[in-house]
């Protein structure tokens, strides 16, 4: 006899009621008898709301994206909109990726909001997530929903919920939401569509969506720039095939190469190890087809298409993809430099990203006078900026996970725009007779060169979850004095909302929402946050460091002694 706890056993006979379908009781049943610790890992906890929405592995159970996990989650939002907007004719918008059952599970969300008299406009097939926060706005909806588990295994789905100002759900309606969802049973739920108040959705929204990425990412570029720029795209079997070859004609880019083996979506992600653009593999193809070609620049973007990664020709004319936070600060100076020679700044503009993120963000905006505002980890937090700032105008925000946004057209990162951008940058600099390696080592001459790495520590399941959970612990109980024999003298505790100089022991409010996240400056200017993620089963090191760049020349030296930096830290926190 299997022993299953009680507070599992009461969740999991839930899931045996009618309420259910007979092939989620059978399966059920199976994990009993044959799969206890799967049983378990299935229904230990409700799947929760993290950085990026709602995500985690398809299956069975309160812990897995299913139909009814979905659902539930739904009716809840369903709820909350009709006490909300009172007297208001209700709508949401609903995209999904390329991931399995996306599509399907969709129809089901679909199905829901229409049962409780709904509005639902659907796109017809795959959209990039971007294109959902435009047709919020663009179609007047309260809300929307898009099922994506961004760049995650191929096991995994999710669900992003976004509010009618095309941004991600932020306090207190995150809150409020949870809830309300929190207060329903599974029964509750409505899955009997209103078909009369679904409508399919796609090619106008299309056009609008990508007349306003070119709007909002052309800068002036000469027709000659454009047709001296060679680049290679690969949407990763994602869904920014549906776009961006679209968003890059109109703005009349045509050397565009497109990765044939990587074109056509497919949720198995057959020639990757993993559709996220931020590892190296993932642009392995595509970066062969820049070196046949002699391409000037390669971008690929996640599953749905709200990040990507850029690669460019460094010193030695050998391709190098640049980390996020080199993307966003090329990006983020673009930006500034057209704001500035249009007239357009006036003391009353900012720049956004977050707390994990290159400090080089403040640099660069004060040297324009431009306040950078700063706020959590997760897109969401940069959206909300617009919202928190009504008397100051938004140029563009990013964040170190391969992610940007220019202006306010879209309210989350948007790779469809931002690849256009890239290629703004890309096709003036390379008609200055300069690279964008070259440009990027400008501003570390300017403003310092700043280095960065990421290292995430997987640790999978109920023992991983718990083993995150003490490593924070252990990290507030005990907190470091010194980083490779530099003084520790600035500690920032996000759950505490507290920020305290080691030396005179002063202590000041962090006056952004909480979060779990610690981090720690140096005396030498290094600096090293910690914190769990909010969408994978990992916990997260980032660390900056800097120094001064007094000539090209040195760049190779310098970076070669910042990354020896790095690794010294690394090894000092026993993390390597």
């Amino acid at each position: 006899m299997i022993y299953i706890e009680p507070q599992l056993l009461e969740r999991v006979n839930t899931w045996l009621t009618p309420t259910f379908d007979l092939d989620t009781q059978n399966h059920i049943k199976d994990l009993i008898a044959t799969r206890p610790k799967e049983l378990k890992e299935s229904f230990y906890k409700n799947l929760e709301f993290g950085t990026g929405g709602m995500r985690g592995i398809m299956g069975i159970g309160t812990n897995r994206i299913n139909k009814y996990t979905l659902g539930k989650n739904t009716q809840g939002i369903s709820n909350y909109m009709h006490q909300i907007f009172t007297n208001e004719a209700l709508k949401v918008a609903i995209a999904y990726d390329c991931r399995h059952n996306s599509k399907s599970l969709a129809k089901i969300v679909a199905n829901v909001f229409s049962a409780n008299n709904i509005t639902v406009f659907l796109f017809e097939d795959l959209r990039p997530t971007p294109e959902l926060s435009f047709a919020v706005k663009h179609l007047n909806c309260q809300c929307g929903i898009v099922l994506t588990a961004s760049h995650n295994p191929p096991e995994y789905n999710g669900y992003k919920v976004y509010w009618q100002d095309g941004g991600q759900l932020v306090p207190p309606q995150d809150a409020e939401i949870i809830s309300v969802i929190n207060s329903i049973d599974y029964s509750d739920v409505k899955f009997t569509p209103n078909e009369k108040l679904i409508h399919f959705i796609g090619e106008a929204v299309d056009n609008a969506f990508i007349d306003a990425a070119v709007q909002n990412g052309s800068f002036n570029t000469s027709k000659t720039a454009k047709d001296q720029l060679t680049i290679v795209f690969t949407s990763l079997h994602g869904t920014s095939i549906t776009t961006v070859p679209q968003t890059l004609a109109n703005a009349g880019y045509n050397k565009v190469h497109i990765v044939e083996a990587q074109r056509k979506p497919d949720g198995d992600f057959p020639t990757v190890k993993s559709p996220n653009p931020e590892e190296p593999e993932a642009l392995k193809i595509a970066m062969n087809l820049a070196k046949e070609i002699n391409a000037d620049i390669v971008i690929g973007t996640d599953p749905d298409s709200d990040r990507l990664g850029v690669a460019v020709r460094n010193l030695e004319n050998k391709l190098v993809i640049l980390n996020g936070n080199q993307t966003m600060i090329l990006m983020t100076h673009f930006l500034l430099q057209q704001w500035q020679s249009k007239g357009k700044i006036k003391g009353k503009e900012f720049v956004g990203t977050t707390i994990v993120s290159t400090p080089m963000m403040e640099k660069l905006a004060k040297s324009y006078n431009v306040s950078c505002k700063i706020g959590l980890t997760g897109f969401k937090w940069i959206a909300k900026m617009v919202n928190d700032f009504p008397n100051l105008d938004f140029i563009g925000g990013g964040e170190e996970s391969f992610g940007y946004m220019i202006g306010d057209f879209v309210r989350d990162k948007d790779a469809v725009t931002a690849t256009l951008l890239a290629c703004e940058i890309a096709a003036q600099t390379k008609a200055e007779g300069k690279t964008l390696f070259e440009k990027l080592i400008d501003l570390y001459l300017a403003h310092n060169f700043y280095k960065e790495r990421l290292v995430s520590l997987t640790k999978k399941g109920i023992e991983g979850a718990q083993e995150i959970k003490q490593i924070m612990i252990d990290a507030r109980e005990n907190p470091l004095k010194t980083v490779n024999h530099s003084k520790v003298i600035k500690i920032e505790d996000y759950l505490l909302s507290e920020s305290k100089n080691t030396i005179t022991g002063e202590r000041t409010k962090i006056k952004i929402p909480k979060s779990n996240v610690l981090i720690y400056y140096t005396e030498d200017g290094s600096k090293i946050a910690l914190r769990p993620s909010g969408t994978e089963p990992k916990i997260k090191l980032y660390i900056s460091v800097n120094t001064t760049l007094s000539r090209i020349e040195d760049f190779k030296a310098t970076e070669t002694l910042l990354e020896s930096k790095i690794d010294a830290i690394l090894r000092d926190m026993k993390l390597t």
